[in-house]
């Protein structure tokens, strides 16, 4: 069976940095930061901690306030990102065109946690006996996928991949391998996540993850390949790409941004919290060998780097191992220092930075000092406190490496623009 070529038509996001996905990454390329400190409302004790909150987006302007309240906000801010990426890519919903073929992947890591945290809240603290009739269709990991179907009338694979840091990338991923092996012509894909509530933020701080601060230093929170780094910055957000065959995407003269030519996937089989660099380079190669992309053509990775002491060491010597002399001339970033990690829906974002960045020739900056980097993240080509314009650029990779031990890479090819 030949394989299809898979162009990316179209682009959506909703982040830290910006309501859209030309906002977010103007703002991005600007070196500004989305983090703020963060306290949940009617948290039922005192907590502030470092976080990447969507402050312009406003659902109720999007979807009414009607809607809105349907949703919990995971959903509100995937079918943001989603609906944008439909339009950029010029494929509105009442084309007429039979989309029976066409469908949905989608990822998150904790779902409609809003909505269980108030539930739980109203059952357990406030003594309700009954629970508002949706709250189970509004919680469910797969509503956001379902929701941009419906409204698009895609009816072909509407899926939903819950695969922790990973499961984003996983889905554009899948999606990828749908429309190259000629299942669908067309694909919605990404990811969408609201973490931000008062029991998922304990749980994380249960662990020791998270990076400490305080009003003045909340916006440089998160410090990957840092030797001051001390933890991750949660945050919320959406991302989507629309993933076509290339030919077909060619026939209706779309723009395409950039390929999608491969993706990788591995298992650490080690330990659900320590990652692996063998099994984050086993991905890293899988990706490679299925974009046929020889490690010389790389010319940047959107790191997963979250800002934890062991995670960011060991995955430069994943990018080590796996691209060998060529690691030292790669140009490396993190963008995750500008808008926090957004778990299941990190690898979204990353995806859509890099294909922004592949189609403008340019390499966002990880934030922060060049001085201060940690010699234990040192062989790669770090891009810090301002973004390089203007570089020719051939070919990306972005990694999403999970707990559990889920590594998902993307292989992205430059397109010539339009």
């Amino acid at each position: 069976m030949s394989l299809r070529r898979v162009a990316v038509t179209g682009v959506g996001m909703v982040s830290p940095l910006g309501a859209t996905a030309p906002a977010s990454f103007d703002a991005l390329l600007a070196g500004r930061s989305g983090l703020r400190l963060y306290a949940p409302a009617d948290a039922p004790k005192p907590l502030a901690v470092p976080a990447g909150v969507c402050a312009d987006f406003d659902a109720a302007a999007l979807f009414g306030r009607a809607r809105a309240g349907t949703l919990d906000r995971y959903s509100q801010l995937g079918i943001a990102a989603g609906l944008e990426a439909w339009r950029d890519a010029g494929l509105e919903p009442a084309s007429g065109e039979d989309r029976a073929a066409w469908g949905v992947a989608w990822g998150t890591g904790v779902g409609g946690a809003l909505v269980f945290e108030r539930g739980y809240r109203d059952l357990f603290i406030g003594g309700r006996e009954r629970l508002p009739p949706l709250t189970v269709v509004q919680a469910m990991n797969n509503a956001c996928a379902s929701h941009l179907a419906i409204q698009l009338g895609l009816g072909g694979s509407c899926a939903t991949y819950s695969v922790a840091c990973a499961s984003a990338a996983m889905a554009i991923g899948e999606a990828f391998r749908r429309v190259r092996g000629a299942a669908a012509p067309v694909m919605l894909a990404g990811g969408s996540e609201a973490p931000l509530a008062y029991g998922v933020i304990r749980a994380w701080l249960a662990l020791q993850v998270l990076a400490p601060g305080d009003a003045e230093s909340a916006a440089l929170a998160c410090k990957p390949f840092q030797r001051g780094r001390a933890g991750l910055v949660l945050a919320e957000g959406g991302g989507a790409l629309v993933l076509e065959d290339w030919a077909r995407a060619e026939q209706r003269g779309a723009r395409i941004y950039a390929e999608l030519a491969g993706y990788g996937e591995s298992c650490d089989r080690g330990n659900l919290v320590r990652p692996s660099s063998e099994g984050q380079a086993r991905a890293l190669r899988a990706a490679l060998a299925d974009a046929a992309m020889a490690p010389q053509e790389v010319d940047y990775v959107n790191a997963h780097a979250t800002g934890t002491r062991e995670g960011d060491s060991i995955e430069i010597a994943a990018l080590a191992e796996a691209l060998g002399a060529r690691a030292a001339e790669v140009a490396v970033s993190a963008t995750k220092s500008a808008h926090g990690h957004a778990l299941g829906a990190a690898g979204a974002l990353a995806a859509a930075f890099t294909v922004l960045g592949l189609r403008h020739g340019a390499v966002p900056a990880t934030l922060g000092e060049a001085a201060d980097l940690d010699p234990e993240c040192a062989g790669v080509l770090h891009v810090t406190g301002a973004a390089r314009r203007g570089a020719p650029l051939r070919a990306a990779l972005t990694n999403a490496f999970a707990f559990g031990g889920s590594n998902a890479v993307l292989a992205f090819r430059a397109h010539a623009a339009d």
